[in-house]
Formats: C-alpha cells, structure tokens, sequence
C-alpha cells in the first residue's frame, strides 16, 4: 500500500516527507531571529498560536542563504511532540510512494556527511518520465536532542 509524500524543493534536489507529519505549508513572510540559535535556525514564527521554530534547509544542507522567492514555503512538520517549520524553496506536491520503491542510499552519501538521507526513490514524474526523490530524517534535520530546536 503506498504511502503520501510532501515533495519539497532545495535548489536541483526533490526531497520528501511522510504527508502525514505535515500540518501544513506557508509562504514564508519572515521570522525572527533568536541570539544565540544555530545558524540553520531561521528564526521563529507563529503559526496556530504556536511559537514554531523554522530550520532554514538550504543552511542545513550546507548550501548557501539565498533570499526568499514568491515559491519558498515553510513547511511545518510535527513528529512526536515536536512541530517545526522547514524553511525550503518551493514545496507544492503530494505524491503517493510504495514502500518497495524506498531503498537505503548509498553508503557513499552516508560517509559524506549527507546523514539527513533516510532513503531514495525512483519515481514516475509524468509522460513516463523519472526522477530520483530523497527522503529526509526529520529527526536528524532538526538535531535529535538540540535544545535550540523544539
């Protein structure tokens, strides 16, 4: 039985997470800085009524600050009993992924510091075209254990 995915862009790549850790998508209007949090915390913004803490992925995948686009999104993520929003540069797809399609990426990418890769797939885009989509460790982008993230 397939399971639905949230496609998000960084920069080429097409990342993924399970659709139903996310709450919702927002376009990114800004956040406010907090002194002394990890320079891939964006800041902080209010969402629900909630004070929510936004990772910026581009910092996280060790990619250069860019300026926000009418495309970037923050998508807000809850696992456990933490929610945080994923500043990215567009997001605005749901796909449905079998888990036979997920395999363990390569060691290599493991050993390269890309740690935040839980597993890849190979997935039909349309007209019988494909594309390589990456899912992410949510526990690992947001530091497991960071007390700046929560």
């Amino acid at each position: 039985m397939s399971e639905l995915y949230v496609v998000f862009r960084i920069e080429d790549g097409e990342y993924v997470l399970p659709a139903a850790d996310v709450l919702q998508m927002e376009s990114f209007l800004g956040a406010t800085k907090v002194p002394g949090s990890p320079a891939y915390v964006a800041g902080i913004i209010q969402i629900r009524g909630r004070v929510v803490p936004v990772v910026d992925m581009r910092i996280r995948f060790g990619l250069p600050r860019a300026e926000p686009t009418m495309d970037s999104r923050v998508v807000v993520v809850e696992s456990g009993e933490r929610t945080v929003g994923l500043l990215v540069d567009s997001a605005r797809e749901v796909i449905d992924i079998p888990p036979e399609a997920l395999r363990a990426p390569p060691d290599f990418f493991q050993d390269q510091g890309a740690g935040f890769i839980k597993s890849v797939a190979h997935v039909e885009r349309g007209g019988g075209e494909k594309r390589f989509v990456m899912l992410v460790s949510f526990k690992k982008i947001i530091g497991e254990g960071n007390a700046h993230v929560s």
